[in-house]
């Protein structure tokens, strides 16, 4: 392709399955809808990723897709992707394998990687990222809820920092930061999104997104007795 970044992006994925998806957002809404909520952020995510004029497109996945909300929609749209099995103990660990089994599946390229939260990302967006990528050792972006919604690295044994940062809290982001700084890298920061774990991220998000995507239809009610 004509003008295309030489960088791989890289979605690390969990299969949208009903009662294991968004668990959090489940308890307010109920598990097949927080899992529709997933499959829908997933499929608007990738298809941000497959407009964007990147040499390779990676997904790393874990879960039983067959058992999934939308599962022949995401079948269909990973066939455009390197699908790749997540391995590790441990989210932290996870991450630093996929980042090496990315640049080993990609002949090394730079590796750009997202999550499924923000359904938001744009193709121009991960444009951008991986513009800054090039031209430093790392970038990240910080989500607002303290966490982080991309890491790009030029070299994927600087995800290897992650091992010792604990994930899924409010200073993940600043955490991941300085780790990535410490061990020398000069690392670019990336704009701030808002990524969706409970019910009142999710309009935030939907306002985000474009009306006709998917995330913006996806249908959501509190369920009695949940809330609260």
């Amino acid at each position: 392709m004509t003008g295309e970044l030489s960088v791989a992006v890289l979605v690390v994925a969990k299969a949208p399955v009903p009662g294991l998806a968004k668990t959090r957002l489940a308890a307010t809404v109920g598990n097949a809808a927080a899992a529709d909520v997933a499959a829908a952020a997933l499929l608007d995510t990738l298809d941000a990723v497959a407009a964007a004029p990147v040499a390779a497109r990676v997904v790393a996945m874990t879960g039983d897709l067959a058992a999934a909300s939308r599962s022949a929609e995401i079948r269909s749209r990973l066939a455009d992707f390197t699908v790749l099995e997540q391995r590790g103990d441990g989210f932290a660990e996870r991450l630093v394998n996929a980042h090496a089994d990315t640049a080993e599946a990609t002949g090394g390229l730079p590796v750009v990687q997202i999550g499924m939260d923000t359904p938001q990302v744009t193709a121009a967006l991960l444009v951008e990222c991986g513009t800054a990528l090039l031209s430093t050792g790392a970038v990240l972006g910080m989500a607002t809820d303290g966490g982080w919604w991309v890491l790009g690295l030029t070299d994927p044994r600087g995800a290897e920092c992650l091992r010792d940062v604990p994930m899924s809290t409010a200073e993940t982001g600043a955490v991941t930061l300085a780790a990535l700084r410490d061990t020398g890298m000069t690392v670019g920061l990336i704009s701030e999104l808002a990524d969706v774990d409970t019910v009142d991220d999710v309009e935030a998000v939907r306002r985000a997104c474009p009306p006709d995507s998917r995330f913006s239809r996806v249908k959501l009610t509190v369920e009695v007795g949940r809330a609260g």
